[in-house]
């Protein structure tokens, strides 16, 4: 049996060291309701750029864009370090999403990080496209993470948000066995529960999808032009919660055991047994005796994908 916590939580918008603030302080209650495994919603540090949706693409958002830029985080650095060091003092499997961004480049990604028990970090996965607006804010990921964390508690991995509608990722990460399928998302209502829903009865796993919830009002005081970021035309249009969550733990039978919470913060605890994942795939195993690979075939490309490719070339003599 694993105790899984999905934190549905507000981010302190930009700012990543209050936030990795709030992922201590959250991991510590979570353990202390006996969780094993800790998970956190996507971008959680340092939080959604929300004037991808509150305001015209490009309209004024280079501030808020070099906020994004001095906090994002950078892997190693004293923020792994600090995520990592929760991990270790709760004996914890954690999770955390964030905007990652390398010390040589100006490009985010979309990143979700694992951390061990002992501290480490042994996995990142980034978002491999970006959805819609999103795109002027993150980069593509590639092949070279898609790869299933091996615990003592069951093989865990998954995909960010919309990269859940990627049949071929799915099924890529589906045959390298998942028992505990992860899905970070900013997704909202019904239509992302039944997603959730189909992938669990599809690869017969648990599946967790973990939203963040923020509300305009938490929104710090001293942003800039935090008047012009949500206006009060956008809140009276749009409501007064610019992530609503939508966070929930679905079993292998595609039956919800857990959630779905909105419009405020909690962390859902959950008792997962795997061998119901083992049960459930007697009847549907889409990577082995409900597969033809025979007639299909699925070529992954999991090379990193760097900007350029170096070369020594050598002139033969005449």
């Amino acid at each position: 049996m694993v105790r899984l916590a999905a934190v549905q939580a507000s981010y302190v918008l930009m700012d990543r060291e209050a936030t990795i603030d709030r992922v201590a302080d959250l991991t510590e209650a979570a353990v202390a309701e006996g969780a094993q495994v800790v998970v956190f919603p996507e971008v959680f540090v340092p939080g959604t750029p929300i004037w991808i949706d509150t305001r015209p693409i490009w309209d004024g958002d280079d501030a808020w864009f070099r906020l994004l830029s001095e906090n994002a985080v950078l892997i190693p650095s004293p923020s792994t370090d600090r995520l990592g060091a929760t991990a270790l003092k709760h004996g914890v499997w954690l999770v955390v999403g964030v905007e990652e961004r390398e010390s040589h480049g100006g490009t985010i990604y979309n990143t979700l990080l694992y951390f061990s028990p002992d501290g480490s970090l042994v996995e990142r996965h980034r978002k491999l496209v970006p959805t819609g607006a999103e795109r002027t804010a993150w980069g593509m990921g590639d092949g070279s993470t898609l790869r299933v964390v091996d615990t003592p508690l069951g093989r865990l991995g998954g995909l960010i948000c919309w990269e859940n509608y990627m049949p071929l990722a799915r099924f890529h990460m589906y045959a390298q066995g998942v028992d505990i399928w992860l899905a970070p998302t900013l997704a909202t209502g019904d239509g992302w529960i039944a997603t959730l829903q189909h992938i669990a009865r599809e690869n017969r796993m648990f599946v967790v999808g973990v939203n963040p919830v923020l509300h305009a009002d938490r929104i710090p005081a001293g942003f800039p032009k935090r008047e012009l970021l949500v206006t009060s035309e956008y809140r009276e249009a749009n409501g007064d919660w610019l992530e609503p969550g939508n966070t929930a733990i679905v079993g292998p039978n595609g039956d919800v055991i857990a959630g779905p919470i909105r419009e405020r913060e909690e962390t859902l605890i959950a008792d997962l047994d795997l061998g119901e994942v083992l049960a459930a795939r007697r009847h549907m195993d889409p990577v082995g005796h409900y597969n033809r690979p025979d007639v299909f075939r699925l070529l992954v490309d999991t090379s990193r994908r760097a900007a350029t490719v170096e070369a020594s070339l050598t002139v033969a003599d005449p």
